[in-house]
C-alpha cells in the first residue's frame, strides 16, 4: 500500500501548516526529514531537513504515531510547520526523492479509516457533516454521528439477530433431538427492534432537514414584497425591487441561520395569469417549490385578500402562513386578523416577531416527531433507505403467525436483516458508495 501525505489544515497562507503523512513508510519519511523519529504521540520542536540537499526547510512541531492506534489505522506522521506557501511547496518538493509517498486523493485518509475498521460508514458521514457544519444544530448533529451515535444502536440491533440466527440454525441443527423442538420465539425480540427502527425512522426527515436545510418558500401576487422581504432577511440586496409587477421571474434563494438552524428562503414570481411565456415560466416553478417546501409564508398587501380565482400553490400538506406586508403605507391601521401576521420589511415593524415566529416553528417541529428527535437518527437518503430496507426485512418475517417454525428460509430472512444493517454501516455493498461518500472529504482528511 502506498503512502500517502497531504496538506490538512486548509487554505494557504496560515500562521500553521499542517503536513500529514500515513502509511507503511511514514516513520521511515519522518526519520530522514528530522533526523530520528522522536517519541511516539510526543510534540518535540525540530529543524525539517531536505535529506537530498542538506537545506533547512523549516522549523515546527513534529509529531510520531505509530498505528494502529491512529486515526487512519496506519502508522502516522504530521509535521506542523509555518503555514506559507514556499515552506509547504518546499516540504513537497522533497517529498519526490521518495517513490513510495505519493499526495493523498480527496477522502483518502477517512477512507482508509474505514477500511481498516477504525470507524464505519455512518461515523464517516457525521465526520464529513462536521467538517461541513455551518449551524449549531448541524454541529451538534454530526458530532453525535461522527461519535457513533447511530453506529452503536445498529451494533445493538445486530446482536439481537445474530442471537435470533444462532437460535434458529442451533433448533435446525438439533431437531432429531427427542428434547428440542422445532419451534422458536423470535418473533418477540423482533417486534421489539422493529418498533426501535420506527422510531428511528420518524425523526429521520427532521435530521436530514437539519442537515440540508428547512426550506421557506414567498408566494403571492406580484408586488406583495416578497423579494423586499427577502432583501430583509438576507440583510443585503439580493432580489431587485420594482414598482414594475413581474419583475421576478426565477427562484432567488438566500440561506440563512435562525436560531442555529440551516435555512433556505426563497423568493419567487408573482402568482398571476400572463400572457408572457418566461413569466408564466416563473410561476409555474414558485408553484412547485411552494409544494416542496417546509412552510410557505403568503405575502398579502396590508388590507388586501388572496385572489379567490387565485389557485393556492401551496395545497397539499405543506404549512402555510399568511402575512399582511406593507402594514407602514396601511393608513387605516388595522388590527391583523386571526392567524395572520402583519410586517414591513421596509421600517422593521413586526419583522422581529415574525423572526421569532419561524425560530419557534423550528423548535417545534423536533418536538412534533413522534418518540422525540434521537442523536442516533438517520441523516440522509442512503442512511434512511438502509433503515427502511431493514423495517421491509423484519415485517417480512413477523408475516409468520404464532411461533415462527425454525427452517432454512427463516434463517435466510434473519440474514437478509442482518444485510440490511450491514449496508448501513458499510459491512456489505460498501465499494458502491464510498468513491460518493469520501469524494466529499478535502484532501487532507
Amino acid at each position: 500500500m502506498d503512502t500517502i501525505y497531504a496538506l490538512s489544515s486548509g487554505a494557504l497562507p496560515a500562521g500553521v501548516g499542517i503536513v500529514r503523512i500515513s502509511g507503511p513508510e511514514a516513520g521511515r519519511v519522518l526519520a530522514a526529514l528530522v533526523g530520528g523519529l522522536p517519541a511516539p504521540r510526543r510534540a518535540v520542536v525540530r529543524s525539517v531537513v531536505d535529506p537530498k540537499s542538506g537545506d533547512v526547510l523549516d522549523q515546527g512541531l513534529v509529531l510520531w504515531m505509530p498505528g494502529p492506534g491512529t486515526f487512519t489505522g496506519e502508522d502516522t506522521a504530521e509535521l506542523q510547520c509555518h503555514g506559507s506557501r514556499a515552506v509547504i511547496a518546499r516540504i513537497f518538493e522533497s517529498f519526490a526523492q521518495w517513490p513510495e509517498l505519493r499526495m493523498a486523493e480527496a477522502g483518502e485518509f477517512a477512507r482508509r479509516a474505514f477500511l481498516n475498521g477504525r470507524l464505519d460508514l455512518t461515523e464517516a458521514e457525521g465526520l464529513a457533516d462536521l467538517v461541513a457544519a455551518e449551524t449549531e444544530a448541524q454541529r451538534r448533529q454530526a458530532l453525535s454521528q461522527a461519535q457513533g451515535a447511530l453506529s452503536k444502536r445498529l451494533a445493538q440491533w445486530r446482536e439481537t439477530l445474530v442471537d435470533c440466527v444462532a437460535e434458529v440454525e442451533a433448533q435446525l441443527d438439533f431437531s432429531d433431538e427427542g428434547d428440542v423442538g422445532c419451534e422458536v420465539d423470535v418473533a418477540t425480540p423482533l417486534r421489539v427492534l422493529l418498533l426501535e427502527v420506527q422510531e428511528l425512522l420518524s425523526g429521520a426527515r427532521f435530521a436530514e432537514r437539519v442537515r440540508e436545510g428547512f426550506v421557506v418558500v414567498l408566494v403571492g401576487p406580484p408586488n406583495a414584497g416578497k423579494s423586499t422581504l427577502l432583501n430583509a432577511f438576507a440583510r443585503r440586496e439580493v432580489a431587485i425591487v420594482s414598482a414594475e409587477p413581474g419583475t421576478t421571474r426565477d427562484l432567488v434563494a438566500v440561506p440563512l441561520e435562525l436560531s442555529g438552524y440551516a435555512v433556505t428562503l426563497i423568493d419567487t414570481a408573482g402568482l398571476r395569469e400572463t400572457d408572457s411565456a418566461v413569466e408564466a415560466e416563473g410561476v409555474r416553478r414558485a408553484r412547485r417549490a411552494a409544494r416542496d417546501a417546509d412552510l410557505v409564508l403568503e405575502l398579502v398587501p396590508a388590507g388586501d385578500k388572496p385572489a379567490p380565482a387565485e389557485p393556492h400553490a401551496h395545497e397539499g400538506e405543506t404549512e402555510c402562513w399568511l402575512i399582511e406586508t406593507k402594514i407602514d403605507l396601511d393608513q387605516v391601521g388595522r388590527i391583523a386578523p386571526a392567524g395572520r401576521r402583519r410586517i414591513s420589511a421596509v421600517t422593521g415593524d413586526g419583522m422581529r416577531e415574525l423572526e421569532a415566529s419561524l425560530s419557534d416553528w423550528l423548535a417545534r417541529r423536533g418536538k412534533s416527531v413522534p418518540g422525540g428527535v434521537t442523536d442516533a437518527a438517520a441523516v440522509n437518503a442512503r442512511q434512511r433507505d438502509g433503515l427502511v430496507r431493514l423495517c421491509d426485512c423484519l415485517e417480512s418475517v413477523l408475516k409468520r403467525e404464532g411461533s415462527v417454525r425454525a427452517d432454512e428460509l427463516l434463517g435466510e430472512d434473519l440474514r437478509a436483516c442482518l444485510r440490511a444493517i450491514g449496508r448501513v454501516t458499510g459491512e456489505v455493498d460498501a465499494e458502491s458508495v464510498l468513491g460518493a461518500i469520501f469524494g466529499r472529504f478535502c484532501i487532507g482528511k
